[in-house]
């Protein structure tokens, strides 16, 4: 009949919104994870160019080098901010 005929095309057309939006779900999660992680490089960079300054002048070795970069992306801070910008990017 002409009922079931609409039920089934609202229905068909309720399925094909919401798999739209489970795709469009997954794809602000991955753009949110890269965004993240580039929001975590240039927070660790940032800290390391301030750090530089400070090593000017100062002869170090490579391996000291390496270990302060290493310390410098630890106490970036970045996890912090993340955590407080996230809630701000993420889907509800």
């Amino acid at each position: 009949s002409m009922e079931r005929a609409k039920t089934a095309a609202v229905q068909q057309w309720i399925r094909s919104v919401t798999r739209r939006l489970d795709h469009y779900k997954a794809e602000h999660k991955a753009l949110l994870k890269e965004a993240t992680t580039l929001l975590e490089l240039a927070l660790w960079k940032a800290n390391l160019d301030d750090n530089e300054g400070e090593m000017e002048g100062v002869r170090t070795t490579r391996g000291r080098r390496k270990r302060a970069r290493k310390e410098s992306c630890i106490t970036s801070g970045s996890s912090i901010v993340i955590k407080n910008v996230l809630p701000f990017l993420q889907l509800e």
